[in-house]
C-alpha cells in the first residue's frame, strides 16, 4: 500500500545513504512506525547534511515494504557536532565520583560545553555507592554553588534512577555527555530495554573507560520523549564568542542579570579589567580564567594564521 502523502517524520538512524526515520503524526494512528528513507535525487538541501534527530518531510511511503523517500528538511534547533546529532533539548553531564575519580576542571569543561549549546543541563554522579554520605552531601553543596542540582546514581541499584527516568520521559531529546568509563553506557542500558551494548571497564593504566559504543541512534522513551545512544567520549569542542563566555558562568549570570552589577566597560571579560565589579570569590572562578586565557590564545592564533 503506497501514499503520496507527506508525513513529518524524526530521523533516528543513519547508515550509509539510508535513514531510519519514525512518523510523528499522520492519519490512522501510525505514530510508531519505522521507515527505511533514502533522500529524493531531485532535492538538494543546500549542501546540508542530514543527521540523527533531524525533522523531515516523507513521501512515497510504502506502508507494506516500510520504505519512503525524505522530501524536505526542516531547520533545525542545534547540532552537537561529535557525535553528530541534532535538535538535542537536554543534556546530562555525567560523571563519577570514583573509578575514574572526580576531576573538577574536567566536569567544569563539560557543563560548559554543554552550556554553550543553548540547552537544558544537568549534572548526574554515578557511582556514589562508592563514596561516603559525607562526601556525597559535600559534592551536592559544592554543585549547587557552581548552579545545578545534582542527580545522584548507584547503577547497581535500578531503583537508584527511577525519578531519573520519570524526567527524561517529560523531555524531547536527552543525551548523556561525559568522560568513558563513568558508566553512560550501563545507564543506557538500564533506561531502554533490551538495548544490552557492550560495557568495558576502566583502564587500570589510564584509569578511564574504554569507548564500548559505536552507533549514534534515537530511542524512545515515551510518547513525544527519546534518548540518544552515543558513542563514548562527546564533549563538544567549545567554539563560542569570548565575549559570550561569561554568560556560560552562573555564578557571573547572577551577578550581571539578576543582581545586576554593573562594570566600567560593557564588554568587561571580569578579569583584571579597570573598573570591574565582579565579586570573584566563587570556587570556579580559576576555571573560568583559564578558559578565557585559552579563548584569547585560539583567537590570536587563528589571527596570525
Amino acid at each position: 500500500m503506497k501514499t503520496n502523502s507527506k508525513y513529518l517524520g524524526l530521523v533516528t538512524k543513519k547508515f550509509n545513504d539510508f535513514f531510519l526515520v519514525d512518523l510523528k503524526s499522520q492519519e490512522n494512528s501510525r505514530n510508531s512506525e519505522k521507515f527505511l528513507c533514502k533522500v529524493k535525487k531531485s532535492i538538494n538541501f543546500k549542501d546540508q547534511l542530514i543527521y540523527v534527530g533531524d525533522e523531515v518531510a516523507i513521501e512515497k511511503i510504502d506502508f507494506k515494504s516500510k520504505r519512503a523517500v525524505i522530501t524536505s528538511l526542516k531547520k533545525r534547533k542545534n547540532l552537537l557536532v561529535r557525535p553528530s546529532v541534532a535538535n538535542i533539548s537536554n543534556i546530562y553531564v555525567t560523571c563519577s565520583v570514583e573509578e575514574p575519580e572526580l576531576n573538577l576542571s574536567q566536569v567544569n569543561r563539560f557543563l560548559i560545553s554543554a552550556e554553550s549549546m543553548g540547552v537544558e543541563v544537568s549534572l548526574v554522579l554515578t557511582k556514589c555507592d562508592l563514596i561516603s554520605n559525607k562526601r556525597r552531601s559535600f559534592l551536592l553543596d559544592k554543585f549547587e554553588k557552581w548552579g545545578y542540582q545534582v542527580i545522584t546514581l548507584n547503577l547497581q541499584k535500578s531503583d537508584c534512577f527511577n525519578n531519573l527516568l520519570a524526567e527524561l520521559k517529560q523531555k524531547e531529546c536527552s543525551i548523556f555527555m561525559g568522560p568513558s568509563g563513568v558508566g553512560k553506557t550501563t545507564l543506557l542500558n538500564m533506561i531502554i530495554p533490551g538495548l544490552q551494548n557492550s560495557t568495558a571497564p576502566v583502564s587500570n593504566k589510564i584509569k578511564r573507560g574504554k569507548n564500548t559504543t559505536r552507533n549514534v541512534e534515537l530511542f524512545s522513551i515515551s510518547n513525544q520523549s527519546y534518548i540518544v545512544d552515543t558513542p563514548g567520549f562527546n564533549m563538544q569542542p567549545l567554539e563560542v564568542d569570548i565575549k559570550l563566555l561569561p554568560n556560560l558562568y552562573s555564578e557571573i549570570y547572577k551577578q550581571v542579570i539578576e543582581e545586576g552589577i554593573k562594570c566600567k566597560f560593557r564588554n568587561c571579560l571580569h578579569l583584571k579589567d579597570e573598573g570591574c565589579n565582579l565579586n570573584k570569590s566563587f570556587e570556579r572562578y580559576s576555571f573560568y580564567k583559564e578558559m578565557i586565557e585559552s579563548s584569547k590564545s585560539h583567537y590570536y592564533q587563528n589571527q596570525e594564521d
